[in-house]
């Protein structure tokens, strides 16, 4: 056989070669790693320059988020107690507006009543009203006491309790004096 020292040169020689063929293909392949790193370098660079005011800006603009939301509700408690006044104070005007047509309605009624009694015809006088005071038949002491009694009697339906203007109330007042002439 041939001689080992032969193969083995041979075989030294050929593993130099696929290894000098590697490192060429490897040589731009290792050139654009170290331009990828290069630009990886830059690109944390970058990141460590511009992140953290970027997350401070971020931090501030929540902290300002979460003041402006307490401003608004703070603003929308304020604004329903101002409704709630309005509406208080609309239904006291109205209250008010009840109560002063239930007494333009009264003094209406009084001014009515007052003209027709004002304008109403004198009745002509009796016979017994043209003689002197000291002929009038004096009452007796029973007589007097009905007067009285009937001058203070007090009609119930007259004192009742109205908590709410009603037009039937009015009309009722109106037949009354209507009632009386």
């Amino acid at each position: 056989m041939i001689d080992p020292l032969f193969w083995l040169g041979l075989s030294l020689l050929l593993v130099a070669t696929s290894l000098t063929a590697v490192l060429v293909a490897a040589i731009p392949a290792l050139q654009e790693l170290a331009r990828a790193a290069r630009s990886a370098e830059k690109l944390f660079d970058t990141l460590s320059r511009e992140l953290p005011p970027t997350l401070d800006a971020i931090r501030v603009t929540g902290l300002e988020i979460t003041d402006l939301t307490d401003d608004v509700s703070q603003g929308v408690k304020s604004a329903s107690q101002v409704v709630k006044q309005v509406d208080q104070s609309l239904d006291t005007a109205r209250i008010q507006a009840q109560n002063l047509q239930v007494g333009t309605r009264s003094i209406l009624v009084g001014v009515k009543a007052a003209w027709r009694n004002f304008t109403r015809q004198k009745p002509t006088r009796r016979i017994s009203d043209r003689l002197g005071g000291n002929e009038k038949p004096a009452l007796t002491l029973r007589e007097r006491e009905v007067l009285r009694q009937d001058n203070h009697r007090i009609k119930p339906e007259a004192y009742r309790a109205n908590d709410s203007y009603n037009d039937a109330a009015t009309a009722s007042w109106e037949t009354d004096f209507d009632d009386e002439e």
